[in-house]
């Protein structure tokens, strides 16, 4: 042991280039939206190392895609640290969700869980409904979910594929957003998920792309409009992150099997990674932070 019985700094450092799966990737294809579970590695969310310490105890959190991702990160998270949480999924992602809920419960806290699909706006305005009634207030809103397809030309995205990755990646947060202030306190905070799309983007995400960089103007424009209200509103932004997105048509078999390769850590980033960014925007203590972005890209993109 060091000094002061405290334990010895190459105990306690994490070397980021080593411990993480690194592609190539075994090749694997799941139809829309994917399932954490049936991943090859499997996504690692903070499931066994994410510890808390109360930071946000007593808090009540929603979380849209809180199924898998960075949103069941959060999930994870924010229990652990003594928040109560409601997550939002598609039907398909039930499996997924179930974990999630048990995870929530095991840290002692109560967990809901609200199945259905953000492109309908009377959905959304019933999801915030049952969310406060269920947690009984809603003082962290977490807008994570999002649809994104590969497609190698503009010609190739058919209307309707278009308008579903518009509607669930901007429509459900601004229908969620307005039927959610009315309830929010001051103190309470909005996070959205942007993505390094937002300010470089590849050819082959089109869409999905725009929408993240709307996602990133939204955050900066309801930061300065909530800001007089004392409701904080940031985003984070990841990189190349190991999620059912991949392998659900958001990647192809080429790109998938050297995801994450290209960043200077030689790898894609894991879900767990970010938690704690989600945490720091939304616990008390880091209250001047508002409008920002908060980047997780492995050492490449501009948040």
């Amino acid at each position: 042991m060091a000094r002061n019985d405290q334990p010895d700094a190459d105990s306690i450092l994490r070397d980021p280039t080593k411990g993480f799966p690194k592609p190539p990737f075994d090749r694997q294809e799941q139809p829309w939206p994917g399932l954490a579970r049936d991943m090859t590695p499997k996504p690692d969310h903070g499931e066994h190392s994410y510890v808390g310490s109360g930071r946000l105890k007593g808090r009540k959190a929603l979380i849209t895609g809180g199924d898998s991702g960075m949103g069941r990160a959060a999930a994870i998270a924010f229990a652990r640290e003594g928040a109560d949480v409601a997550i939002n999924y598609l039907p398909d992602e039930q499996p997924d969700a179930d974990e999630v809920v048990a995870l929530i419960e095991a840290a002692g806290q109560t967990a809901i869980a609200i199945p259905g699909d953000l492109r309908d706006a009377g959905f959304c305005r019933w999801l915030v409904d049952q969310a406060i009634d269920r947690l009984g207030g809603l003082d962290i809103l977490v807008l994570n979910a999002g649809r994104q397809q590969a497609h190698d030309s503009i010609l190739d995205i058919a209307d309707d594929d278009f308008d579903a990755t518009i509607k669930t990646n901007i429509y459900a947060p601004f229908w969620t957003i307005k039927a959610a202030l009315p309830h929010m306190k001051p103190g309470s905070v909005i996070i959205g998920t942007t993505s390094e799309q937002a300010t470089d983007p590849t050819k082959d995400l089109y869409d999905y792309a725009m929408t993240k960089a709307a996602t990133t103007n939204y955050v900066r424009s309801l930061a300065k409009q909530l800001g007089p209200r004392g409701i904080r509103v940031n985003g984070v932004a990841p990189g190349p992150v190991w999620t059912p997105l991949q392998v659900s048509g958001g990647a192809s078999m080429d790109k998938l099997e050297q995801f994450g390769g290209a960043t200077p850590l030689g790898r894609p980033g894991q879900p767990g990674e970010l938690a704690g960014i989600y945490v720091r925007l939304a616990e008390s203590d880091n209250s001047f932070a508002t409008g920002q972005v908060y980047g997780a890209m492995g050492g490449g993109g501009t948040p």
